[in-house]
């Protein structure tokens, strides 16, 4: 007997995952990072930047559709993340940073990310052709109970996933476009059980892409999800006329279909209006040239759901066109085709892992018990070693024993003086702690449950950015801000009332703003600054640019663990 889906799940399998287990663990993925540090290069402090810009901006409603820093448009031409950045610095206290106030809000972005992806999968598992198999004498897994559980194994997946990691906790365009992605997931796996919660998704989604950056991948994502909608349609169709009805889970409707097709027509409209089509993907070398360093990206960034992905792919061969597999193919396939073709990779790339969890999720129902063992001793070596190397460099650092580890960190993070942090000790043995107590949970004698297997990648992952977060954040955001540098300049020129640049980076620019409270002018603009920072790139074609017998030469000013962002600092000679 041919059975119709490679899953087997008896209802003792699909046992809950606690509510407040759940939420403990996403909570200390988010929270670690908030506290203690500033934006980082590049990227984050970029952003960050154009943000401040909009905030202090007295030039009307046409600047925030335009954002500018120093005259610059932003590499990444988006609105809505620049938009919330801005406003969630005019709204905060007085008392709170405003980079503080941005980071709190792009993390209840992400936090909403892991909301619509739990129930994108939830309700992908619950179409009757993603149940498991029924038992002749009954005792299979319930099909919502089936559904929550392989939800809750998304939701773990994608904690799990490396690539999420740093980028989900910047404040960029990336995790904006992550959110609004996972939301146009969930209005189309939801869309046949409910309608005005996934129509909103639908709305928020489509054109949350199409406002903060990608408008191309949002406009792919939507038309696919169209066609698919279209195409199940027709099938139902032909299973009527055939007369054959199984007890179908209810599908997309008409209406359902016409509104999808309205959205994206709508998004499509905006794209025109607004001039967006110039920011379309286009074709680069990197397709062909930059084969290997593009796969490695996709090893990593994806780890650990990708082998599960692929698993998922071959034992549900039989079913590519059904809901739960077409639909997350789809989201991964096109953020795929835009990492191969795009300078943006990482970020492109980083829309694909609500798909690639929930590919995962539905892997686990046909893993044997043995597979899941390997997978679970795996992981406790690996995460295990993380963290017992992370405490041995982290107390070298301290106390300079042993001495081997102690000079590889003073060799990454020059310069800088470690100081013992009560408050990140405790929070990291808690979290080290609760990593013990999951081990021995994971690997003691209990009942079965479908979600256990990515309980220990997801918790490893999560135990690994807190340790980072707590006692690696201070040489962390040492190497990665610009605060050192910054500090070197004011300390050089104090705070005079303008100072002239001439080729700086975006970066620098909004960490001199933000860090220093420079009054920056560009130096092609004419001014009459007494100091002017000079990019080392145009220092060969300088003497053309500016008179230099107007300089002197004051110093180089350098980041401790990049010598590739170096400032030259000149004076203006007073006659």
């Amino acid at each position: 007997m041919n059975q119709p889906t490679p899953a087997i799940v008896a209802q003792n399998a699909v046992r809950r995952l606690p509510r407040v287990a759940l939420l403990l663990l996403c909570a200390a993925y988010l929270l670690p990072g908030l506290l203690g540090r500033g934006p980082w290069k590049s990227a984050d402090i970029t952003a960050f930047g154009y943000m401040a810009e909009l905030a202090r901006s007295t030039e009307g409603l046409a600047r925030w559709f335009d954002p500018l820093l120093l005259g610059m448009r932003p590499e990444t031409p988006a609105l809505i993340p620049y938009w919330i950045g801005a406003w969630a610095i005019q709204l905060a206290p007085s008392w709170v940073n405003p980079d503080l106030a941005v980071r709190f809000v792009f993390a209840l972005m992400l936090w909403g990310t892991f909301t619509a992806t739990w129930y994108a999968v939830y309700y992908l598992a619950r179409t009757p052709r993603a149940q498991p198999v029924a038992f002749a004498f009954g005792g299979e897994a319930r099909p919502t109970d089936y559904a929550r559980a392989i939800a809750d194994g998304g939701l773990l997946a994608l904690i799990a996933s490396l690539g999420l990691a740093q980028l989900g906790h910047e404040t960029t365009p990336a995790l904006a476009q992550l959110y609004f992605a996972s939301h146009l997931f969930y209005g189309v796996a939801a869309l046949p059980y409910r309608r005005v919660g996934p129509v909103i998704a639908l709305v928020v989604g489509t054109l949350g892409m199409t406002l903060s950056g990608g408008p191309t991948v949002g406009l792919a994502l939507a038309i696919g999800s169209a066609v698919y909608m279209a195409y199940e349609r027709h099938q139902r169709a032909i299973r009527a006329a055939e007369g054959f009805s199984d007890g179908e889970s209810p599908g997309f409707s008409f209406g359902a279909l016409l509104t999808m097709v309205g959205i994206t027509v709508l998004a499509a409209a905006l794209v025109l209006g607004l001039g967006l089509a110039q920011w379309k993907i286009t074709l680069g070398n990197s397709l062909l040239s930059d084969v290997r360093s593009q796969a490695k990206l996709l090893l990593w960034f994806t780890w650990p759901v990708w082998p599960l992905a692929l698993w998922t792919l071959w034992r549900w061969r039989r079913q590519w066109l059904e809901r739960h597999v077409a639909l997350p193919l789809w989201f991964a396939l096109v953020p795929l085709a835009a990492t191969w073709t795009t300078d943006f990779s990482d970020r492109s790339l980083l829309l694909a892992l609500p798909a690639f969890a929930t590919l995962a999720a539905f892997a686990l129902p046909t893993f044997r018990r043995s597979a899941a063992a390997l997978i679970d001793w795996f992981n406790v070596l690996f995460f295990s070693g993380l963290a017992v190397l992370g405490w041995m460099y982290w107390i070298a650092m301290l106390t300079g024993a042993p001495r081997k580890a102690a000079a590889s960190v003073a060799r990454l993070v020059p310069g800088f003086v470690a100081e013992f942090s009560p408050v990140a000790f405790v929070l990291a043995l808690a979290a080290t702690l609760a990593w013990c107590w999951l081990v021995r949970w994971r690997t003691g004698r209990h009942r079965a449950a479908l979600w256990k297997t990515l309980v220990l990648p997801a918790g490893g992952t999560a135990l690994c950015w807190m340790l980072l977060m707590t006692l690696w954040l201070p040489p962390i955001d040492y190497a990665r801000s610009y605060i050192p540098q910054v500090r070197a300049v004011t300390e050089r020129i104090g705070h005079p009332r303008c100072v002239a640049e001439l080729a700086l980076s975006r970066p620098h620019i909004a960490a001199l703003r933000h860090h220093g409270n420079l009054n920056l002018q560009p130096m092609l603009l004419g001014n009459n600054c007494p100091w002017l920072l000079v990019s080392p790139d145009t220092i060969e074609r300088l003497h053309t640019i500016i008179p230099m017998d107007q300089w002197r030469f004051s110093g180089t000013l350098r980041r401790p663990s990049s010598p590739a962002d170096d400032l030259l600092l000149y004076e203006k000679i007073v006659r």
